[in-house]
């Protein structure tokens, strides 16, 4: 399976909204600098927008920790319910369609909520309810989308897994 980075926007906010609230260096630079990694428009965090963001990253971990596709999809599903508008069809600043899931008008932590419910959504679906989780690594826990060729991914990044396999090796030298 073949994901084009154009079309992950979302799932790669999501991920970097969950581990950036999960990490605990949440604040507005951070998150400024997130959005901006991200090509978010208009991406300038001011008043309420960045707690409103925070909780809504709160909401997006459960999609990540899901243990069945059954229950990804439902979580999902509530986030589409309270974040995304009328889906449409666009093509600004000469780029090829891609859909939106909210007009661009509204305030920023309504475009983060409805493009990261949206990209899990569509995500989800690509890879059959499969390729989102957190590192297998007890002690990490950092949340990611697999995007790899045989999506059988169960760390964040190979650091991660050669830790827990140097664990595991011990534990049976014992």
């Amino acid at each position: 399976m073949k994901f084009e980075h154009d079309n992950m926007v979302g799932v790669h906010l999501a991920v970097s909204l969950v581990n950036l609230e999960a990490g605990g260096s949440w604040g507005a630079g951070a998150l400024q600098r997130v959005l901006e990694r991200h090509a978010i428009r208009g991406a300038r965090v001011i008043g309420s927008a960045g707690e409103e963001i925070k909780a809504w990253s709160r909401r997006l971990r459960p999609v990540f920790e899901a243990a069945s596709q059954d229950e990804r999809c439902e979580t999902i599903n509530d986030l589409l319910a309270d974040g995304a508008g009328r889906v449409y069809l666009t093509t600004h600043d000469g780029l090829r369609p891609h859909l939106h899931f909210a007009p661009e008008g509204k305030d920023l932590q309504s475009r983060v909520k409805a493009v990261t419910a949206g990209g899990l959504a569509v995500f989800t679906m690509e890879a059959e309810g499969h390729r989102l989780g957190v590192c297998a690594l007890d002690s990490c826990r950092t949340a990611f989308a697999d995007t790899s060729r045989n999506g059988r991914r169960a760390y964040c990044r190979a650091r991660c897994a050669n830790t827990d396999a140097v664990r595991r090796h011990r534990m049976k030298q014992r």
